[in-house]
């Protein structure tokens, strides 16, 4: 066959949302090889390697644990306030690294972007895979620590674990899609995220329980709603209800499942929207960059 007789194949980005799925599909390989990349470079030339992805979160476990457990009395009206605490912090960390590594992904991979076009999809990917990884070890932690201080948990509680994980992965994965794309344009964003972070770990009960809100609410319904109205709080509460076996059944919301399902569809919608936002922003990131 003569070169001429040859179809063409668009090279560059499509705005077609399924078409640009199916490209992320045909280079899933690189996206494992960007993958392995973002967790061998982030802890490159450091001595203790990934053990830094286990000593974070000790470090902030220890901190809140002795600033909101001891010295504020937390640990008297919860029990179990270390497993309580570090269930949190595991799910909460989870999202936030997906959303902080995902938004700053297509700025740090500029190089790439502007020398060859692959599916730009696959850095913010990338960032929540290495996210996903470094999860796993904070849980194989917290499962570690619920057979220390024999509170193992079991049954149909552990269902509500995946449904959690669930809602975290694609509310995270939604905004940090199309953050990624805006802080393009906008290189205040990812700083901007940095800060609204840091506020927003303080909306969701990591450090204070979810009894104590509903007390503190309890005369402002419509306030209740909206702070249950939060993606990451219905995940926290569904990942303590799977792993802190002390808590009560009644120490969280009587239709916590059914808010896991519905948060799990929104997010999924909010993860299309992101999509079809990204899409049709990538097409002038080589000139941006």
């Amino acid at each position: 066959m003569r070169l001429g007789d040859e179809p063409l194949v668009p090279a560059g980005p499509t705005r077609r949302g399924h078409a640009s799925l199916a490209s992320v599909w045909e280079y899933r390989g690189l996206l494992v090889l960007l993958t392995r990349r973002e967790i061998k470079v982030r802890y490159k030339d450091s001595s203790l390697g990934l053990l830094w992805n286990l000593i974070r979160p000790l470090v902030l476990l220890l901190v809140y644990y002795v600033a909101i457990g001891r010295f504020l009395g937390a640990e008297r009206a919860i029990p179990d306030f270390a497993i309580y605490l570090f269930t949190g912090l595991t799910i909460w960390l989870l999202f936030n690294e997906i959303v902080a590594s995902g938004t700053g992904s297509i700025v740090a991979n500029g190089g790439l972007v502007k020398k060859v076009y692959l599916p730009r999809q696959v850095f913010p990917l990338s960032a929540i895979g290495s996210s996903l990884f470094n999860f796993l070890i904070n849980l194989a932690v917290l499962v570690a620590a619920t057979v220390v201080v024999a509170k193992v948990p079991t049954g149909s509680r552990l269902l509500y674990a995946p449904a959690a994980i669930l809602v975290t992965v694609l509310f995270g994965t939604a905004l940090g899609l199309m953050l990624a794309a805006v802080n393009v344009y906008l290189r205040d964003v990812q700083y901007l995220v940095e800060v609204a972070l840091m506020v927003w770990f303080w909306t969701t009960p990591t450090v204070y329980s979810w009894s104590q809100v509903e007390a503190a609410l309890a005369d402002r319904p419509a306030l209740l709603e909206v702070y249950l109205a939060n993606p990451v709080t219905i995940a926290v509460l569904g990942f303590q209800r799977a792993f802190w076996v002390a808590g009560d059944p009644a120490s969280f919301p009587s239709d916590l499942g059914l808010r896991l399902l519905v948060m799990a569809a929104v997010s999924t919608v909010l993860l299309f929207i992101a999509h079809r936002v990204f899409v049709r922003l990538e097409g002038n990131f080589a000139q941006e960059l």
